[in-house]
């Protein structure tokens, strides 16, 4: 009788267990909880690519100074100017009444 008893409230409890663990995956795998669960990867992606971003800037402007002190180059405070843009002398003068370049 204690034999039977155990083997029933051991089939009982297998079967809740098993239930319990079909309903979590159920739930996990409907479309509302798959949103979320692709948002939320998609937010911590956002925050890795963003401490990635903020690394490279850093060591980008450490390499900048190490490169400014080994050419004996002074630092500048402000932004930087941009040299002008240099027209390649192979093309020659340009001339805005010049239509020919279209076709």
């Amino acid at each position: 009788m204690f034999r039977r008893m155990f083997w029933f409230t051991a089939g009982a409890a297998t079967g809740v267990w098993a239930t319990t663990k079909v309903n979590r995956t159920l739930k996990r795998l409907t479309p509302e909880s798959l949103v979320a669960q692709a948002a939320d990867k998609a937010v911590e992606a956002g925050h890795r690519l963003k401490d990635f971003a903020l690394d490279v800037k850093a060591g980008m402007a450490q390499r900048e100074l190490e490169l400014n002190d080994a050419l004996g180059i002074a630092a500048q405070d402000g932004p930087r100017q941009l040299p002008p843009p240099r027209r390649p002398a192979a093309l020659g003068p340009t001339n805005p009444n010049n239509r020919n370049e279209d076709h």
